[in-house]
């Protein structure tokens, strides 16, 4: 396959940490669905790790959501530093792409869920000098930012101070979990593009974290992308290689355009994948069955790769 992958979405930090959350996996080689040896056989790997939290996730004794924030990030910082001839924190667009000219992979840091820092904008400066350059508002529960897809309920007024501070520090915007209320409430305060890092479309299967046809479209026009999830219970019944296909192209008919769409596997998030996909070395599947289905390498490229560098840069201060 001759297109790197640049995949907005995994649960891999906390996976690492095991079961029990109490110990150190290894990144260079695994049985999660993504690892470095079975990245490196990709012709260029960008990874957006997510650090997630949320109020009552599974934690050892005696170790807070705050702890649990900190566990994650040393956990994926840890193994980033020990294959450093392999993979490197990227800052930056422009650092995604030296990565890829120098055949490292690169690691971008997100949010899911703040819970995390106790849902604190003030803490935002200082993740983004992490590091961090990707955020959610919330997960499946309200919190005092929004509500969420499985709850409803728009921003407060905390929320919208979240996001205008988030964006004036360089930080992208997610809604994937939101409120289709958060949402609206999103787009009618942005000033930068917004993604939906792992969500699917509505029209093609109707769960609430998956995009209407509306609120992809919305996001389209604020120059942001959705990266497609390959959770099987979001994809339909049976998901295959070509349900994943018919949700891009989907997209794709709703935008007419293949600039607005992305990768967003949620792998090691996620216990069913689509049938012919089982880890980060299957994505040349998805673009071989693309390009059977007739849609030109240019477009190809632009959903693996260049539609969410593209929106990480034009998100950047």
């Amino acid at each position: 396959m001759k297109f790197p992958v640049l995949d907005l979405h995994c649960d891999t930090a906390l996976q690492l940490l095991g079961k029990n959350r109490d110990t150190l996996g290894r990144l260079d080689t695994n049985d999660l669905h993504i690892d470095l040896e079975r990245g490196a056989t990709l012709p260029g790997y960008a990874q957006c790790f997510a650090i997630f939290t949320t109020p009552n996730m599974r934690r050892p004794e005696g170790v807070s959501v705050i702890g649990m924030f900190e566990r994650e990030l040393a956990a994926i910082m840890s193994q980033v530093e020990e294959n450093q001839d392999k993979i490197r924190v990227a800052y930056s667009a422009e650092e995604i792409e030296e990565n890829r000219k120098q055949g490292i992979m690169s690691a971008v840091l997100t949010i899911e869920g703040t819970a995390g820092f106790d849902y604190n904008s003030e803490m935002l400066e200082d993740l983004y000098n992490i590091g961090f350059r990707i955020t959610t508002l919330s997960w499946n529960e309200q919190n005092p930012l929004t509500g969420s897809c499985k709850t409803g309920g728009g921003l407060t007024e905390q929320g919208r101070e979240y996001v205008r501070l988030a964006q004036k520090v360089g930080m992208v915007i997610d809604v994937s979990h939101i409120s289709d209320e958060g949402f609206w409430d999103i787009m009618d305060i942005t000033e930068k593009p917004i993604i939906a890092s792992h969500s699917n479309s509505r029209a093609l299967w109707d769960i609430p974290r998956n995009l209407s046809d509306e609120m992809y479209a919305a996001l389209c026009k604020t120059g942001g992308t959705t990266g497609i999830n390959l959770c099987a219970e979001f994809l339909g019944e049976n998901a295959d290689l070509d349900t994943v296909c018919d949700h891009i192209f989907h997209f794709m008919d709703i935008a007419g355009s293949d600039r607005h769409v992305s990768l967003g596997s949620d792998m090691d998030g996620i216990t069913n994948l689509p049938s012919g996909f089982a880890g980060v070395q299957d994505y040349p599947k998805i673009a071989d069955r693309l390009l059977q289905r007739g849609l030109p390498e240019e477009s190809v490229e632009n959903i693996f790769w260049n539609n969410a560098v593209g929106v990480i840069k034009k998100c950047s201060i």
